[in-house]
């Protein structure tokens, strides 16, 4: 069954009355999502289902075979899936760039993080640090990177844990396990029990540019891209900055 949408769609658009979707992102999104796509459903009678998961999990299940309708990864990622025939050069959208923030426990004092030594001094004194692991997402991969330039790799090793923001590693500090954790700032800005102290020091921070994408494999690309679009669009650029993003243009 199929009808005609006028809207944010473009005007005598035509696409399916009711598909369900697929979409597999990295973390750092989530919470827009979950304010966005009830009102994406609501609006065009589609349904979304999320796979969430570190970067290197997705890859590893796109390189198996699994599909998807859109992805929403690091910019940098999406590029090197569009020179493989992943994704379609006409479904892309920049949703915004994120950056790394600091948090502790709500109610412990924070530490000085105002310059690179000050960094260096809160992580020889903290009990346990929280962060992704290297080589699995963006800013795991970053802080590994960090602590190297640092000079306190080996110093700090036993007492860094290794725990992506979705498989709990912000509550661990919320729980008071953790003295520090160090995560994308959308990752921790609605996470209840938790100061955020702010971003990496100048010299130190990473931003990381988050994109959307419709595949070349998707069964509903005309709903794919709709999504994406729908998420892009100006109109919803308070949400993304509300949530830790800064939009194209910012």
């Amino acid at each position: 069954m199929r009808r005609i949408h006028e809207g944010f769609l473009g005007s005598c658009e035509v696409i399916s009355m009711s598909d369900t979707i697929h979409v597999m992102s990295g973390g750092a999104p989530k919470e827009v999502f979950a304010l966005l796509t009830p009102r994406f459903e609501q609006e065009t009678g589609h349904r979304v289902k999320f796979t969430y998961a570190v970067i290197t999990a997705l890859r590893d299940r796109l390189a198996a075979g699994e599909t998807a309708d859109v992805l929403v990864l690091p910019v940098p990622v999406l590029d090197g899936l569009a020179r493989d025939g992943k994704v379609r050069a006409d479904g892309r959208a920049v949703f915004g760039t994120v950056g790394i923030s600091v948090v502790v426990k709500a109610g412990t004092r924070p530490p000085d993080m105002s310059s690179k030594e000050a960094f260096r001094d809160a992580m020889l004194a903290a009990r346990a640090i929280v962060h992704a692991t290297p080589g699995q997402t963006p800013s795991g991969t970053h802080m590994g990177k960090v602590m190297v330039e640092l000079g306190i790799a080996e110093t700090i090793a036993k007492k860094v844990i290794h725990k992506p923001a979705l498989d709990g590693g912000v509550q661990l500090v919320a729980a008071g396990e953790a003295d520090i954790g160090i995560y994308p700032a959308s990752e921790v800005a609605a996470v209840e029990g938790l100061t955020v102290v702010g971003s990496l020091p100048p010299g130190l921070d990473l931003a990381i540019v988050y994109g959307g994408a419709a595949t070349t494999a998707s069964a509903a690309p005309d709903v794919a891209m709709a999504f994406v679009r729908f998420m892009a669009a100006a109109e919803r650029r308070a949400v993304w900055k509300t949530a830790g993003f800064t939009p194209p243009g910012d």
